[in-house]
């Protein structure tokens, strides 16, 4: 029995407009909830991927070409997301070494509406590193210097130049 003995040609036409007004739908109702500024995810290509093959015309279905391509962007979507994700961890990490690195050093902290000095006494490892100065923690994106206190002279180093 064939799809096309199943539905006859006004059922086959219902069912395509259906699909082509349920996938305009789900693409401003995208547009409506995104972000501009933010990038599709792999969870919502996903989902439009999925509508699409669950609604294509049974009598013209997606063609190899058409859901190859689609697949070959939702791997490297995949790829991209777990890389920035990587990146993030590796940002965190050097921050966290950048940071440990400051110990025993006299550090200059920028606090918005001033300037303290003191030697870092005790670095957290968090995802936001804090350094310990002069009796409290800061965070390790206040630090504007770090000094060299086991030369004779003072010299700076600002941060970002190690």
């Amino acid at each position: 029995m064939s799809l096309q003995s199943v539905l006859n040609a006004q059922e086959r036409a219902a069912n395509v407009q259906w699909a082509k007004e349920e996938n305009a739908r789900l693409g401003e109702a995208y547009k409506r909830s995104a972000d501009p500024n933010e990038a599709m995810g792999k969870d919502e290509f996903l989902k439009i991927l999925i509508t699409q093959l669950q609604n294509q015309d049974p009598t013209a279905p997606m063609q190899d070409k058409e859901f190859i391509a689609q697949m070959a962007q939702f791997s490297t979507l995949e790829q991209m997301t777990n890389m920035a994700s990587d990146f993030s961890k590796l940002s965190q990490l050097l921050k966290s070494g950048e940071a440990i690195g400051s110990l025993g050093k006299e550090v200059s902290l920028d606090l918005g509406d001033g300037t303290i000095q003191g030697v870092v006494q005790a670095v957290t490892r968090d995802a936001v590193p804090q350094v310990f100065v002069n009796g409290r923690y800061f965070n390790w994106d206040q630090v504007s210097a770090v000094y060299d206190t086991t030369s004779t002279e003072s010299t700076s180093t600002s941060k970002g130049e190690f």
